[in-house]
């Protein structure tokens, strides 16, 4: 994972003149709004936790609305005790591999000592903002997102297994949504994923090739496209299986049938090479191989499928789904954008932003420092170089 931060700074000298009145009046503690302030007091000393300043000074205005007063602070600077210097160099701190005692530790050698409660609060604090500015930048640019991909991950949490869903662009890389669900079932991901696709006005889906993807896919009225690395990964398996049992302990040839050993370890090898080679007749070819092993008789109760009704199985299965194996040949984006088939941008985001900083762990206590956490390294990748951490602390 590489990321390039810039921390915020503290500017004593920078105060702006206030805009809107912050403060909050009445019973229901609406906003007050006023927008006409007179200077009040000029030198205000404000103790400061940071590297460099102890201390700042800030000014006091009067509301000529509310009739009340408030502080200004100097840029880099709040209310709060710790600079948005310090509390970044915190967040950034952690991201990068650092428990939290291990960032209070190491802000104490420097001189400037942190909790890692402390430490704690702040990138959880931060993650929150992250969340919310991500939410924003959808609602701004999430229309483009034509090709939408989703996937689930699984991280502990009390020592229970907790699944995460993550949804990326695919064409950019991006990601888009890091939520928790309570299961992986199709009805489950249809949920979640309904809304972010109608928002996003996407036209094609990337899953890997569980049958829950299809469902959820044809749920949303999508077209698919099922990652070729899951597939490939998957049918060598299947063929090394079934090739094994074909040599070392074939089934019994079906009655009334022509089938025959060596017959069957061809079509296992055409079958792989059809699958990973995706050649613009493979849906007829498909087409044959079922159609030879279509009288294979299914397993009686209590008894396991042979080998030869496996692969009945297994052919049929990639005949019906072969347009959801090759939409990728055919898709052009509005810009001719072009896919690769893969739903690696998807598996990017949940190896950096997930489970890179989730392997130095013993898991996680609250379900909310799982998304904070996620998700704040999930909007900081997907920022340019130089990007300020005061926008989220």
């Amino acid at each position: 994972m590489h990321l390039s931060m810039r921390l915020p700074k503290v500017e004593p000298d920078s105060i702006q003149v206030p805009v809107t009145c912050p403060l909050r009046v009445g019973k229901r503690k609406r906003p007050c709004g006023g927008q006409h302030f007179k200077l009040h007091q000029i030198g205000c000393d404000k103790p400061l936790r940071d590297l460099r300043h102890c201390q700042v000074q800030a000014q006091r205005y009067y509301c000529l609305t509310c009739q009340r007063t408030f502080r200004v602070y100097p840029r880099g600077v709040s209310a709060a005790q710790q600079s948005s210097n310090l509390k970044a160099l915190s967040v950034l701190l952690y991201v990068l591999g650092l428990s939290y005692q291990g960032v209070s530790d190491l802000l104490d050698a420097l001189g400037q000592p942190v909790s890692k409660t402390t430490a704690y609060n702040n990138v959880q604090a931060a993650g929150a903002r992250a969340i919310e500015l991500r939410k924003q930048w959808l609602q701004q640019h999430g229309a483009s997102v034509k090709v939408l991909g989703i996937d689930c991950t699984h991280v502990k949490r009390l020592g229970q297994d907790t699944i995460l869903a993550v949804a990326s662009a695919i064409l950019t890389g991006e990601a888009l949504s890091i939520e928790l669900l309570a299961d992986e079932s199709a009805e489950t991901l249809t949920q979640w994923a309904r809304q972010l696709a109608a928002s996003l006005q996407s036209e094609v889906l990337v899953t890997d090739d569980a049958d829950a993807m299809k469902t959820v896919t044809d749920a949303l009225g999508l077209d698919q496209q099922i990652c070729r690395a899951h597939v490939n990964r998957n049918i060598h398996d299947q063929v090394a299986r079934l090739g094994t049992k074909a040599l070392e302990h074939p089934d019994r040839v079906p009655a009334k049938t022509e089938l025959s050993v060596p017959q069957f370890l061809d079509d296992l090898q055409q079958l792989e090479e059809l699958i990973k080679g995706l050649p613009h007749d493979g849906q007829q070819q498909l087409d044959l191989l079922a159609s030879r092993y279509q009288t294979a008789p299914p397993p009686k109760a209590g008894q396991k499928a042979s080998m030869w009704y496996r692969l009945r199985l297994l052919t049929l299965d990639w005949s019906e789904h072969w347009s959801r194996l090759t939409r990728f040949q055919s898709w052009r984006g509005p810009a001719s954008e072009k896919l690769d088939g893969t739903n690696n941008a998807t598996e990017r985001i949940i190896g950096q932003y997930v489970k890179e900083r989730y392997r130095s762990m013993r898991g996680y206590k609250r379900k909310a420092s799982i998304l904070n956490v996620s998700g704040l390294i999930g909007w900081l990748g997907m920022q340019p170089a130089a990007y300020d951490l005061g926008e989220v602390v």
